[in-house]
């Protein structure tokens, strides 16, 4: 990975509440694409394979996201309900299920988590079992912190959402309990460079300009590679922020570049270069100043300055219950989200805007097909 890759991941902001620029922070659903925006897809993306769909794949990321978090009621068999699970993936992604009703599934994807409680259950050793910190700038609710399972639903089409939500939590028979919901929607991809594009987050900024983008990065830095029962998992954040976008608005478009650490126009660095350059965290004005200032998001989650890899990170507008974001990373690492937010919230000019109001992460499951069903490794 070059220098400028490394640090340009700086963005990992996210994490609404403190540290969450880096936890909450920048707003998508899939990573930035890799190849020139272009419109939404509506070619269909095959729900089996080594990866769970919905992470890498498609590209661009669609617009539209619905996660879903939920606890499962005391005695439930995970193994047989995630197999369930997996088997009405199949079925909704390839436009079978009546539950459907008719509606062309186009890219639909459904990525399924579980969280610590149930990795505890299946092995206290394995990656995703440590809960998620708290953070300053946290107003969380009981029922919007943690939970045992996420259902990531992303689509082109927005009315897939809250019928494919019904289908799934259908099939779960009553088996488990929705702690809290949220959807959100992207921006359109815009070209950055070379190839790569990324949509702007609420805040007018280009977001998601670095992370993981080719695959030796993502074997790297997203993918767990062991023990077998994760193999080919990942382990994601969510965290929801409220944005005080009035009063980041009332500042003036140099402020925002300051609080930022990049030109809003162009996603160039204020050390200068171009969108991709390297930061030069050192340069200065005249008069001594850092060009970069010491508080601005670019520098305080530069994965470099952190000491962490890149995170996958996506973020969405939202509108309900607060206008806001949610903001989803996906790493092999925890550490790599907790470090950075902590390194954040000891002072990222970007938090003084956001408020955490849920949070939680979840091991996303390794791939399945019909001869292996979702899960069926880590609970038997």
């Amino acid at each position: 990975m070059s220098r400028a890759e490394s640090h340009l991941s700086r963005r990992a902001f996210i994490g609404a509440t403190g540290a969450v620029a880096a936890t909450g922070l920048t707003v998508g659903c899939e990573s930035p694409a890799t190849q020139p925006s272009r419109p939404p897809s509506s070619a269909r993306v095959s729900p089996v394979g080594r990866y769970q769909a919905g992470i890498t794949l498609p590209h661009p990321a669609q617009p539209n996201l619905l996660a879903v978090v939920a606890e499962l009621g005391d005695g439930v068999a995970v193994g047989p309900l995630l197999a369930e699970l997996g088997q009405a993936i199949r079925t909704l992604t390839a436009g079978t299920d009546p539950r459907l009703l008719g509606l062309p599934p186009g890219d639909l994807t459904v990525t399924i988590g579980v969280g610590p409680r149930l990795v505890r259950m299946a092995d206290p050793s394995l990656p995703g079992a440590a809960d998620l910190p708290q953070f300053s700038r946290e107003q969380i609710a009981s029922q919007a912190r943690g939970g045992d399972l996420l259902i990531q639903i992303c689509a082109s089409d927005a009315l897939l959402l809250p019928v494919v939500t019904a289908a799934l939590l259908a099939q779960t028979g009553g088996r488990m309990r929705e702690r809290w919901r949220q959807s959100g929607r992207r921006g359109t991809n815009v070209p950055v460079h070379q190839g790569l594009s990324a949509p702007r987050s609420p805040l007018g900024f280009i977001d998601g300009i670095v992370g993981p983008h080719t695959a030796a990065q993502q074997q790297r830095h997203l993918w767990l590679a062991g023990p077998a029962p994760v193999a080919g998992g990942t382990l994601a954040v969510l965290r929801r922020m409220k944005l005080d976008l009035p009063r980041f608005a009332a500042l003036s478009v140099a402020d925002q570049e300051a609080v930022f650490g990049r030109r809003r126009a162009t996603g160039v660095p204020l050390s200068g270069g171009t969108i991709a350059s390297d930061l030069n965290l050192g340069a200065k004005t005249p008069d001594g100043r850092y060009l970069i200032p010491a508080d601005a998001h670019v520098r305080r989650a530069n994965p470099n300055m952190v000491g962490v890899g890149l995170m996958l990170r996506r973020s969405y507008s939202t509108d309900e219950p607060t206008p806001g974001l949610l903001f989803i990373s996906f790493q092999n690492d925890l550490r790599t989200f907790t470090n950075t937010l902590a390194h954040m919230d000891d002072s990222d000019a970007l938090l003084r805007f956001t408020t955490t109001t849920a949070s939680a992460t979840f091991l996303i499951l390794p791939g399945f097909d019909e001869q292996h069903p979702l899960g069926a490794q880590m609970f038997h």
